[in-house]
C-alpha cells in the first residue's frame, strides 16, 4: 500500500490564532529553529522529510480537546508526543509532514498515588524520573514501578508503544490499566470500569463490560490518552539482581530453552534482557567508553577474545529475582542448577538486598532492575552516533530464536557489512522480541540512508520467513505493516474500518503504523 503524504505547508493563520487562544503563545512553536529539538535526533538533519508545522503544547485534557477541534475544523493532521523519546523508532518526528506535534511536555502531573492497592495515575508527559521522584515525595518509595533502560521516557508514552521494561508487571506490558482518552472529535473517553462515574475499579481492573477498548489505543491512531492508571510493586524483602554467561555463540539455543523453562516455571518472573558481547559490553564498567558502532563486522574470532577477555561471554543475560528472601535464595539455586547445563558458564551473584538496602545500588545494572531510573546508558554512546532498531517477535524456543538471529547476523554482516548488535528480550514465557540496533554516524547522510536501507531489507527478508516486527520505524512502518498480509490484508483493512468510522476526517496520526485514512490512501496502488 503507498500513501499520500503531501507538502510541508503551514498553520493556517486562523488555526494559529485559535491555538494561542487555547494555549498561550509561549506554548506554540512555529519557526524551523524552536521545532528543531522536536524531531528525530538520529535521522539526518538535512532531511526535512518528516518535519512538523508546528509543535503545541497543552497543559490540561481540555486544553487537548480543543486542539483536535481546530484540528478537525482546518483538517490538520495531528501527530502526538509523549516525550518524543522514542529513538530508533523516529523520535517524536510525525508521518506526515507538515502535521502538528502535540507534545505532552507540560501534561507531567502525577495525579494519584494508591498506597493500598499499589498503583498511580499519571498524565502522558510523566517520566520515569518523575513518577520514581513523586513515589519518594509523598512517601511511598517503597512502592516502585517496572521501567526501561533510559529513565527520560514517557511512562505511557512507552507503554503506548509496547517499550520493554524489566520488572514482574514488564512482562506481557502489565504496566497499564485503565485510561482517559481524547476521541477524533474531541469527546472523551474512559476506558474499562472508568465508564461507570466515580467507579473505584477503573485502575485495578483491566477490563469491564462488554469489548476491551484499551488495546485499541495501543500503537494506533485512534485517540490521544491524556492519562493512565499505572501498577506499581511493593518493595520486595529481597532483590538479587544476577548475571550469567554464554561463554560460546553456539550455545545461545540451549541458553534460550533453559530461560523458557526457567520462565515457565516461575523462576524468573520479570523480563531477562539477553545480549550479544557487542551490546552488553557497554554496560560493565571496565568496558565504558569501548563503544563498538557502525564500523565493518568484528570476526567471530575477535568477537571470542572480547567475550573471553572481558568475561561477559558471546552471550549474556541480564536478570533478577524478587521475593521473600527464602524464595529469592531458592530461585537463585533453581537458576544456578539450571544454568550449569552450559558447558563454562557463570552465574554472577554478588549480593542480595533486603529491602531497607535499596540505597546501596550502585551499578547501572542493580538500579534499572529494582525501578531506579537513569541516564547511564546514554554517557557511552558519542552524540553523534544514532541508531534504527528492528524487532521481530520469535517464539520462545532455542532452534527458532537461532534461526532468525543468525538470518538477522547474515544479513546485518555480509550486506550491510556492520557489526550484529541484538538483545533477545523474552517478553513472556513463550515469545520473545528479537532487537536488532543498526548504528550510524548522524552526521553522514549516507550512513543514515544505509542503515535505514538495510533496516528496510531485514523487514523484508525476515518477513518472508513469517516474522513481523512488534514496532516499526517511523520510515518503514507501511512497509512493516505489509508483513501482515494474511488473506489480502485483511488485518489492515478492518483496522482502515475502524479508522474511517473514529476519524473520519483522518486527522489524528495518520500513517501511524500503517494505519491511514481515506483521505490518504491510494486503492489502486495497493499492495
Amino acid at each position: 500500500m503507498t500513501a499520500t503524504v503531501g507538502q510541508a505547508q503551514a498553520l493556517p493563520e486562523g488555526a494559529v490564532r485559535r491555538l494561542i487562544e487555547i494555549v498561550g503563545a509561549d506554548a506554540l512553536l512555529l519557526s524551523d529553529a524552536e521545532r528543531d529539538a522536536y524531531r528525530d535526533p538520529y535521522w539526518f538533519q538535512g532531511d526535512r522529510t518528516y518535519d512538523s508545522s508546528a509543535v503545541v503544547f497543552p497543559s490540561s485534557t481540555e486544553q487537548v480537546r480543543e486542539i483536535v477541534r481546530v484540528a478537525n475544523e482546518h483538517r490538520i493532521p495531528v501527530w502526538t508526543s509523549s516525550q518524543g523519546r522514542n529513538n530508533g523508532y523516529g523520535g517524536p518526528s510525525p508521518r506526515v509532514r507538515g502535521s502538528l506535534l502535540l507534545s505532552f511536555r507540560r501534561m507531567n502531573r502525577v495525579l494519584e498515588v494508591n498506597r493500598e492497592l499499589a498503583y498511580a495515575v499519571v498524565e502522558p508527559g510523566v517520566r520515569w524520573f518523575d513518577l520514581y521522584d513523586a513515589l519518594d515525595a509523598s512517601g511511598n518509595g517503597d512502592l516502585w514501578c517496572s521501567i526501561p533502560d533510559l529513565g527520560w521516557g514517557s511512562v505511557i508514552g512507552n507503554s503506548l508503544d509496547n517499550g520493554v521494561t524489566y520488572g514482574p508487571n514488564g512482562s506481557d506490558f502489565q504496566k497499564i490499566c485503565g485510561m482517559e482518552v481524547v476521541l477524533a472529535d474531541g469527546e472523551l473517553l474512559r476506558t474499562g470500569m472508568g465508564a461507570v462515574p466515580g467507579n473505584p475499579s477503573w485502575h485495578v481492573y483491566p477490563r469491564g463490560l462488554g469489548p476491551v477498548l484499551d488495546p485499541l489505543f495501543i500503537q494506533s491512531n485512534y485517540g490521544i490518552v491524556t492519562r493512565a492508571g499505572v501498577w506499581l510493586q511493593r518493595r520486595p524483602e529481597a532483590y538479587a539482581p544476577i548475571y550469567l554467561t554464554v561463554p560460546r555463540d553456539d550455545q545461545l539455543a540451549q541458553a534460550v530453552d533453559i530461560i523458557r523453562e526457567l520462565r515457565l516455571d516461575g523462576v524468573i518472573r520479570g523480563v531477562p534482557n539477553l545480549q550479544n558481547t557487542i551490546t552488553m559490553a557497554a554496560q560493565f564498567p571496565e568496558l565504558l567508553g569501548e563503544f563498538i558502532g557502525a564500523e565493518g563486522p568484528m570476526s567471530d574470532e575477535a568477537l571470542d577474545g572480547m567475550a573471553a577477555r572481558t568475561g561477559i561471554g558471546r552471550w549474556g543475560l541480564r536478570t533478577a529475582l524478587w521475593g521473600d528472601l527464602p524464595v529469592v535464595e531458592h530461585q537463585l539455586r533453581r537458576v544456578r542448577e539450571a544454568w550449569a547445563a552450559i558447558e563454562g558458564s557463570r552465574v554472577d551473584h554478588n549480593r542480595t538486598f533486603r529491602r531497607d538496602e535499596w540505597g546501596e545500588l550502585t551499578t547501572f545494572m542493580e538500579k534499572v532492575q529494582a525501578g531506579i531510573p537513569s541516564m547511564d546508558l546514554m554517557g557511552v554512546v558519542p552524540d553523534f552516533v544514532g541508531h534504527i532498531g528492528f524487532s521481530p517477535v520469535v517464539p520462545l524456543t532455542g532452534g527458532e530464536v537461532r534461526r532468525v538471529v543468525d538470518v538477522i547476523r547474515r544479513l546485518v554482516t555480509e550486506r550491510a557489512r556492520t557489526n550484529f548488535v541484538c538483545a533477545i528480550f523474552p517478553i513472556n514465557d513463550r515469545s520473545a522480541i528479537v532487537v536488532s540496533s543498526l548504528s550510524f554516524d548522524t552526521r553522514d547522510e549516507q550512513q543514515v540512508r544505509a542503515a535505514v536501507d538495510t533496516a528496510k531489507m531485514l523487514v523484508r527478508e525476515v518477513g518472508a520467513l513469517g516474522y513481523g516486527e512488534y514496532r516499526a520505524h517511523l520510515d518503514f512502518m507501511d512497509l512493516a505493516a505489509d508483513q501482515y498480509s494474511f488473506n489480502d490484508h485483511a488485518y489492515r483493512r478492518f483496522v482502515e474500518r475502524i479508522k474511517d468510522a473514529v476519524d473520519p476526517n483522518g486527522i489524528l496520526s495518520p500513517g501511524r503504523h500503517g494505519v491511514w485514512p481515506s483521505a490518504y490512501r491510494i486503492p489502486e496502488d495497493r499492495s
